[in-house]
């Protein structure tokens, strides 16, 4: 399991600016005006050896200092509930203002590790003095940087990974699946829980917002044990939608941080929304096995083709994982829930499946005869040999004369022949492309 690190601060202090840098790409919108962050909420992240995910939590408006500190107080807590390490940063040309002091004193009291970063200090010898005003804040030594120079960055770096690798080797140990389950609020997260416990563990409401916080569950089927993870809601309804979806993804990139199978619970009587797809893309991306759970189906009025419309429109609105498994379940009622725990096994089976490299290459060979692969200018495109190099996803690396010939649309081919001989429902296929001389 990665790390979760997480940006806090005022508007216009610098957060997207740092987060795009140590993204190493501009994934943030970035302007002079406070409150214009439209962004991509996490990336994942390398310093030296460690990996973590970082999360831009974000989403101030400035309207007013009340609004304004309400707001950054609701980003505070989405840090503290869902990160590892917080950056609180500041800004040392508008000095220690009274919001900041306000928002620290809510991290000191978390207990959760806090690095300070004084950003905006272009001239470290001169700014001296300015960078120690930020002792005040009672969050230990101020680390002085310029995102926008990268100035400073390493040894903040150092200090935020220096809180990594403590708590995470009884997870890396525990052998029990872990599965998360994901979605908007409301749509039955906890009701799912608490209908495979059989007993009212998690509070549910038919208020959005009212799992308190991320929960680990463990069942027990058949003497196997499963830890569930539920994602936890807003502590209070949100006034403004986009903060809203903004706190649900970052709860949902945290919990699927954390597990192998990913459950994404789907609201029958909705249908997929925008956001249902912005939430799935974050665990598809992380290569987890992915189900798709269609609930409160008992609500909806049916015919015999119902279930064939709507799967067709789940798949046409998810089309990027068309491995996932689909299930429509009712939790109110019970309905079908106990398939469940056969499709996870069957899907944390294959996302951790290894294939004999000899029969990927038969298959990949067969591939290839039915279908030759590309050419350009007379140029065609060899494949040498596949192997498989990693599970959790399925990952595999394709030596080939010339990585530009291979086509997304071949790989895409390539990749259904291995799913047509092995299966791999549930799960995602990762594919690297290496260029090899013919003589090796």
């Amino acid at each position: 399991m990665k790390p979760i690190v997480a940006i806090v601060g005022r508007p216009n202090v610098g957060k997207s600016t740092l987060f795009n840098v140590l993204a190493g790409e501009k994934i943030s919108i970035v302007d002079d005006r406070p409150g214009v962050t439209r962004d991509r909420i996490y990336a994942d992240v390398s310093w030296l050896d460690m990996d973590f995910t970082l999360i831009d939590t974000g989403g101030i408006e400035p309207e007013s200092t009340d609004v304004i500190l309400a707001q950054m107080r609701e980003q505070a807590q989405t840090a503290i509930d869902t990160a590892d390490v917080i950056i609180f940063i500041t800004d040392v040309k508008q000095g220690l203002v009274d919001d900041d002091d306000k928002v620290a004193d809510m991290l000191r009291r978390s207990k959760k590790p806090v690095v300070l970063a004084v950003n905006k200090v272009d001239n470290p010898k001169k700014q001296e003095l300015d960078i120690y005003e930020f002792y005040n804040l009672g969050l230990g030594e101020p680390f002085g940087i310029s995102a926008a120079n990268r100035l400073g960055l390493g040894e903040l770096l150092d200090e935020v990974t220096s809180y990594f690798d403590r708590d995470y080797l009884d997870e890396e140990d525990d052998e029990r699946p872990r599965v998360a389950i994901i979605g908007k609020p409301n749509v039955g997260k906890s009701s799912i829980i608490n209908a495979l416990c059989g007993e009212q563990r998690v509070i549910v409401s038919d208020i959005p917002g009212t799992t308190r916080d991320a929960v680990d569950t463990t069942v027990t089927r058949n003497g196997r044990e499963y830890v569930f993870i539920d994602t936890a809601g807003l502590r209070r309804k949100s006034r403004i939608k986009e903060e809203l979806e903004r706190y649900s993804i970052i709860r949902a990139v945290s919990a699927v941080e954390r597990a192998d199978v990913v459950l994404m619970v789907i609201d029958a009587t909705e249908g997929v929304t925008d956001q249902d797809t912005k939430i799935a893309g974050i665990a598809h991306e992380r290569g987890k096995g992915i189900i798709i759970v269609v609930n409160k189906w008992d609500a909806v009025e049916k015919d015999d083709k119902t279930i064939y419309r709507y799967t067709e429109k789940i798949r046409d609105a998810l089309s990027y994982m068309p491995y996932a498994r689909l299930l429509f379940v009712s939790a109110k009622t019970g309905q079908r829930l106990d398939k469940l725990f056969d499709i996870i096994d069957v899907v944390i089976e294959n996302h951790s499946r290894r294939i004999a490299t000899g029969v990927v290459n038969e298959i990949i060979s067969e591939a290839t005869a039915l279908n030759q692969p590309p050419s350009d200018k007379g140029k065609k495109l060899k494949i040498f040999y596949t192997t498989q190099v990693g599970v959790k996803p399925p990952t595999f690396v394709i030596f080939v004369n010339d990585k530009e010939l291979m086509h997304f649309s071949y790989l895409r081919y390539l990749e259904n022949k291995i799913r047509e001989a092995f299966g791999f429902e549930g799960t995602p296929i990762k594919f690297f492309v290496r260029e090899r001389s013919e003589n090796k």
